[in-house]
């Protein structure tokens, strides 16, 4: 009987004053019970809307029918057709603008809840027996993978899927690129990241770490000296953005880049790990995004006394998940809306003492559609801090760009490519955010597929 209810099964969470203080994850997960029962909301469109809205085109209905019957092992089969990293993206995807958006059932209340019965699907799954050896018949061609991110990962699986043998490449000690450290544990548990990446190596995946492409090799290199046909680079955007104002040049000022790097690859979020990173204290976290929150939570497990976001504009223009505001809300984080820093403050020792605010208002929209903040005249005040975040987005990383014969890149910094992910090299080909720029996991797996398809596309005609 379908569930007609016009709300959600709820998602169960840690109690905030219990999770606030440590790293386990925050949402639980479905039960069994509760992802019948939710998939059971489903009304199994005709048109399918929900799946024109996600960005690896999962066919939603088939996969949510299945759970509604039961049959969790079909389900994982309907999901990994087309998604490499189920229990990832049922975690991180901003599915509120993408697949639950399009969803019918929310015109008269909530969507279906799509990215918790994916994750819940992909959960059970990875608690079955482990992933036998890969069967695919190999095509005897290779293609090298710069970047070992979402949209590295997601190129990396369909390509195996087409029998290719694919080598992919990571700069770190660890793959697994943004997902590893930039994500916190409370939201997405590494041993989960490390479990899809054993699922593609066992299907034949060939991973080579501490492997900096640019300067150990170049793409050159890997291509006329190493053999490898096609590349495709999904290196990301890890390169830092600053305001440029006075006092970030001070001892505890972080990049957010930096200091999550330092929680989760470096693993600060261990107790008594020697990894230098700020405990404790007052923290303001500058910026509005998924990634300001994170950081601004992190600072709170580590044992801030008091954690602040800094955001020029108001809380309905911030860009990050509601779920993650509302998470961030629940633990204790202050907001300061409608406030820009314009210096940060320094002590007699050249550390952070505070950071300088304006208040701002809302004037006209500018180029993204948003009211532009405007400085409030004379609305100086002072957060007092010990540390300082600067949330505000991070560019391309311009190794590759600058080791690169024939490469053309943008302004910022991102590579150009076609609308398959095509460079102006032939046989090269990118897509995540080393192309676009910071933004969603799911959108960099959509381009690596893209790009996946299209160097399947060119190594056939190459020979013809």
């Amino acid at each position: 009987m379908a569930n007609l209810s016009p709300k959600k099964v709820p998602m169960p969470a840690r109690a905030p004053k219990l999770r606030s203080r440590d790293f386990l994850e925050v949402a639980t997960g479905y039960t069994a019970e509760q992802a019948i029962e939710e998939a059971g909301r489903c009304l199994q469109c005709k048109h399918k809307p929900c799946t024109g809205g996600c960005p690896v085109q999962v066919d939603i209905p088939s996969f949510v029918a299945e759970v509604a019957k039961g049959d969790f092992a079909a389900a994982y089969e309907v999901i990994s057709r087309t998604s490499s990293l189920p229990a990832v993206c049922g975690r991180v995807c901003p599915q509120e603008t993408q697949c639950e958006s399009r969803c019918v059932r929310g015109k008269n209340g909530e969507p279906v809840a799509i990215g918790r019965l994916e994750r819940f699907v992909a959960d059970w799954h990875n608690e079955q027996a482990d992933v036998p050896a890969c069967t695919i018949a190999q095509n005897g061609r290779r293609v090298a993978v710069v970047g070992s991110g979402p949209a590295g990962l997601a190129c990396a699986g369909d390509l195996l899927r087409m029998g290719y043998d694919v080598t992919m490449f990571e700069a770190l000690h660890l793959a697994g690129g943004v997902l590893v450290y930039g994500i916190p544990e409370f939201r997405l548990p590494k041993a989960i990241v490390q479990q899809e990446i054993r699922r593609l190596q066992k299907q034949g995946l060939h991973l080579q770490t501490n492997m900096v492409i640019g300067r150990v090799l170049s793409v050159d290199e890997l291509m006329e000296q190493q053999g490898y046909e096609a590349v495709f680079i999904g290196t990301g955007a890890g390169l830092p953005r600053f305001m440029n104002i006075p006092g970030e040049n001070l001892g505890g000022v972080y990049s957010a880049n930096e200091f999550l790097t330092r929680v989760n690859l470096m693993k600060a979020y261990v107790p008594d790990s020697p990894t230098p990173i700020r405990r404790g204290g007052r923290v303001v976290v500058v910026g509005g995004g998924n990634v300001a929150m994170d950081a601004a939570r992190c600072a709170l497990r580590l044992g801030a006394d008091k954690v602040t976001i800094v955001y020029r504009r108001s809380a309905e223009e911030l860009p990050a998940r509601a779920e993650e505001v509302e998470h961030a809300m629940e633990e204790g984080i202050v907001f300061r809306f409608l406030s820009n820093p314009v210096e940060i403050v320094a002590d007699d020792h050249r550390r952070v003492a505070g950071i300088h605010c304006v208040e701002m208002e809302l004037g006209e929209a500018d180029a993204s559609g948003r009211r532009r903040p405007v400085v409030k005249a004379d609305s100086d005040f002072i957060i007092d801090a010990d540390a300082v975040i600067m949330a505000i987005g991070t560019s391309p990383n311009p190794l590759i760009k600058s080791t690169t014969a024939g490469l053309e890149t943008q302004p910022f910094g991102g590579i150009v490519t076609n609308e398959w992910g095509a460079t102006s090299r032939p046989g090269v080909f990118a897509g995540g955010d080393a192309v676009t720029g910071a933004a969603t996991v799911i959108l960099a797996m959509g381009a690596g597929k893209t790009a996946a398809e299209a160097m399947d596309k060119y190594m056939r005609q190459k020979n013809q």
